[in-house]
């Protein structure tokens, strides 16, 4: 369950980026972005290639796959990812689904159940086997 709710928060992060500088053609800023352009604009009053940046490089997008990584990572070294994890992004899902119903707000809630879910089986094991080491005769 923690694999699969890793795996699935890399693929919305990359997706989420990847879509917003194609599809939504988010890249044909780039050079407005790097020229330093954006340095002095107002977030009041953004320009297409502020709200560009803010759609694609510096949405959720790409910490969202930091955050799947970490998830993989410690679910490789057999470490529980911690609950608060999973509550947060399960309330962040929430609350975009009521300021924005038509995103993938779904996908988003069933990645923060299994890492919810995952961490409580895992803890259960945990917890479950010392009880099993006290409980064996010599």
């Amino acid at each position: 369950m923690i694999k699969s709710a890793g795996w699935l928060l890399v693929f919305l992060g990359a997706a989420h980026t990847l879509l917003a500088l194609t599809l939504e053609g988010a890249a044909r800023y780039a050079g407005e972005w790097f020229s330093g352009a954006l340095w002095y604009e107002d977030f009041s009053d953004m320009s297409p290639a502020n709200s560009a940046l803010w759609l694609s490089l510096e949405s959720f997008g790409p910490p969202l796959i930091v955050v799947g990584l970490i998830v993989l990572w410690l679910d490789r070294r057999g470490i529980t990812p911690p609950p608060f994890l999973a509550w947060t992004l399960g309330i962040w899902c929430v609350v975009d689904a009521v300021i924005l119903i038509l995103t993938p707000w779904p996908l988003f809630l069933l990645a923060s159940i299994l890492l919810w879910a995952g961490g409580r089986r895992a803890a259960g094991r945990a917890n479950s086997a010392p009880h099993a080491e006290a409980t064996r005769t010599p």
